[in-house]
């Protein structure tokens, strides 16, 4: 895909949001709004350094930037819940359907995010960035939906949250990797600055507030899960295990009982 720059000559919001609706839409954005005519505001003002670099790049490295902002960042997120499942089931310690549970979590509280971003899209009803200003650099086409809260944003950053929720390690890749997609969609032309930090505070509060919920709803299936003859090996390989303890889990029982009898030997000895 070509890389596209839009250009707003006629200093306002473009046709899409013209005509009576759009005045009675437009009376309702305010705050966000505002922010976004004003190019003298810090939000504004990144959004043209970090875009500028798209700029100053070559085509190719722009189209890369274009992939892994809208498919890269998430499918490697998503193979991190995977490969952290795999390595949880694999090591088949006796907090198993517990990590899993919390596994089963993140892509859960993503999707709950995403919801909950659907109505404070339309009460806030804030325009993408490059139908108020000019000159923006934009990489991906067919973005008319409304800017705030960034759907992208909210996503890796719930999923990553998710993850760290069930082990640090991979969660602290993942987080890492979310900040990074958050840059990209800003320098990719289709966000503001605040969408992005809207979008991992959104998904931050439902990965983290919903967990205990999630955790006492989840961790009972698994259980049965781990249970099952057929499909047990979802939860923990067949006599598979070690004196693991846990210490790369988050999530309540992470120390397995296994462990914890084992320091207890070592003590009485």
């Amino acid at each position: 895909m070509q890389r596209k720059r839009i250009y707003n000559h006629g200093g306002g919001r473009s046709g899409a949001h013209t005509g009576a609706p759009g005045e009675r839409r437009r009376r309702g954005r305010s705050i966000m709004a505002g922010l976004a005519e004003s190019g003298s505001n810090p939000d504004v003002d990144l959004l043209y350094d970090i875009n500028g670099l798209a700029k100053d790049a070559p085509p190719w490295f722009d189209r890369v930037m274009e992939f892994v902002g809208e498919y890269g960042l998430l499918l490697a997120i998503v193979l991190l819940v995977l490969w952290c499942w795999w390595s949880v089931r694999r090591r088949g310690e006796e907090d198993a359907a517990s990590s899993v549970a919390a596994l089963v979590w993140a892509p859960l509280a993503a999707g709950i995010a995403v919801l909950v971003n659907v109505p404070i899209r339309g009460f806030v009803e804030r325009p993408r960035p490059f139908l108020d200003h000019q000159g923006l650099e934009v990489l991906v086409s067919g973005k008319n939906d409304y800017s705030f809260v960034s759907d992208h944003a909210t996503i890796v950053m719930a999923m990553a949250v998710g993850l760290f929720v069930a082990n640090r390690k991979f969660g602290l890749v993942a987080l890492v990797l979310a900040v990074f997609g958050g840059f990209i969609r800003v320098y990719m032309g289709v966000h503001y600055p605040t969408d992005v930090v809207g979008g991992f505070a959104l998904g931050t509060a439902v990965a983290l507030l919903l967990s205990p919920v999630a955790m006492a709803l989840l961790t009972p299936v698994t259980r049965a899960i781990e249970r099952s003859p057929r499909v047990g090996w979802l939860v923990r390989g067949r006599g598979r295990g070690d004196a693991g303890d846990g210490s790369d889990a988050v999530v309540p029982g992470a120390r397995s009982e296994r462990a914890a009898g084992a320091s207890e030997r070592d003590l009485a000895a």
